[in-house]
């Protein structure tokens, strides 16, 4: 396994925990694209923790961009981190860069960037990813690609749940289904956030259910046979959990 970021450094304080574990995936060594880079504070931490020798931070938005050059300029990384004015990957070289990482989007919408520009895709070395729903179809879309998925993080932020993910180039068997709906590949210390989770969701499937019997309609027993499926996937792996 790679070496993974360890000590942390001066612009930590502007990272929330989702971002500094998200970087943390990243391999060292690898020369990093960070795709809608907003405030490139997580570039600006990649290159400050040793771990990026080189960043292309890289927004579709010039405002974000704007602040982002700022940043640089005040943590003095302006020979180590180039901004790019860019739709996904439309700015991005192939060939020029080890790892794409993309955060705090929507699943579909990473499907989307990754989709466009297959080539550049096929040239790096590893995908760091933290897509923000959907989680399941986008595990599947990582291994359709041809990558995959050799670690994976989970945490709960004000309230939140998120998913982290990195992938290489390979193929693997298909997943079990409670494999893609909640990770294969999860850090053993993401187990009690897993298990929250879990508890979370089943709390609100009943409740749903219940909501929906009392509707007695087509369309909400359609729902209902969804969501009983969804409630089998969770106690499956809340009873695999339980042995872990």
């Amino acid at each position: 396994m790679e070496e993974r970021v360890g000590n942390r450094g001066g612009v930590t304080g502007f990272l929330s925990e989702r971002m500094l574990r998200t970087a943390g995936f990243v391999s060292r060594g690898n020369r990093t694209a960070d795709v809608g880079c907003d405030h490139a504070y997580t570039s600006i931490y990649l290159v400050e923790q040793g771990i990026a020798p080189r960043v292309i931070a890289m927004d579709v938005n010039a405002g974000p961009l704007a602040r982002a050059k700022e940043n640089v300029k005040r943590f003095g990384m302006e020979d180590r981190i180039e901004l790019r004015l860019s739709d996904g990957l439309e700015a991005l070289l192939p060939g020029e860069t080890d790892t794409i990482l993309i955060g705090g989007m929507g699943g579909p919408l990473m499907e989307r960037i990754l989709s466009a520009y297959p080539e550049k895709v096929a040239g790096v070395k590893e995908l760091v990813l933290q897509p923000q729903s959907e989680i399941a179809e986008f595990r599947r879309f990582v291994q359709n690609i041809g990558f995959r998925i050799t670690e994976e993080d989970m945490l709960c932020e004000e309230g939140k749940y998120y998913t982290i993910l990195r992938a290489v180039h390979g193929e693997e068997e298909p997943w079990t289904e409670e494999e893609y709906l909640y990770g294969k590949y999860l850090r053993k210390e993401a187990y009690s956030v897993l298990r929250e989770f879990l508890a979370q969701e089943r709390e609100t499937i009943g409740t749903v259910l219940r909501g929906l019997s009392a509707a007695g309609t087509e369309k909400a027993g359609k729902r209902m046979e969804e969501l009983l499926l969804l409630q089998r996937h969770n106690e499956t792996m809340t009873e695999k959990l339980a042995n872990k």
